[in-house]
């Protein structure tokens, strides 16, 4: 795949492999215009977690059938901008991280699923750092179970083909039930 100019000069200047997309098998994820944005968190998270209109519509059921079922899920993350994901890559580097290190827990920036406004990254009361141990609460359980039907896969189970570490919090969704 060719990417496009922009998103390939990034990757020269961060020192991404020019197979990364081939190698890793990520789909190419366009941004979303921000003006299409809406918030899905209760004003309580800086910055605000935007997600597009159906998936926000999708987000909102799910969070009210889980407090229906006496559990409380958070948004935690949203749509994230190219920028935004170059810019924790940079900072990540500085701190002097391999970029090996880095692109096994993140996307380069053009293939992170944030970048289309249909990821959201879920935690509950005690669980918003985005660690695995979110894999153990009675959230995550209920997750499993309830996000297909309501269109969400979970993105990067354990020994994901894409070489992206586990990421039990991070969720897409695909506009179907993703049974």
């Amino acid at each position: 795949m060719e990417l496009p100019p922009a998103i390939a000069a990034l990757h020269r200047e961060l020192g991404i492999p020019a197979d990364y997309a081939a190698r890793r098998g990520l789909p190419f994820h366009a941004e979303s215009p921000e003006g299409e944005l809406v918030r899905v968190d209760h004003g309580d998270v800086d910055p605000p977690v935007r997600l597009r209109p159906a998936p926000a519509a999708a987000w909102h059921r799910l969070e009210a059938g889980a407090a229906l079922d006496g559990l409380k899920l958070l948004p935690v993350s949203g749509f994230r901008s190219v920028a935004r994901q170059t810019e924790i890559i940079r900072r990540k580097l500085a701190a002097g991280r391999s970029l090996e290190d880095i692109l096994r827990l993140i996307a380069a920036p053009g293939f992170s699923e944030h970048h289309s406004g249909r990821a959201i990254d879920i935690g509950c009361p005690g669980h918003t750092d985005l660690e695995e141990d979110f894999a153990d609460t009675p959230a995550f359980r209920w997750l499993v179970q309830h996000a297909p039907p309501a269109g969400f896969r979970l993105s990067y189970p354990r020994g994901n083909p894409w070489g992206i570490g586990y990421e039990p919090w991070h969720w897409y969704w695909v506009g179907e039930a993703a049974g």
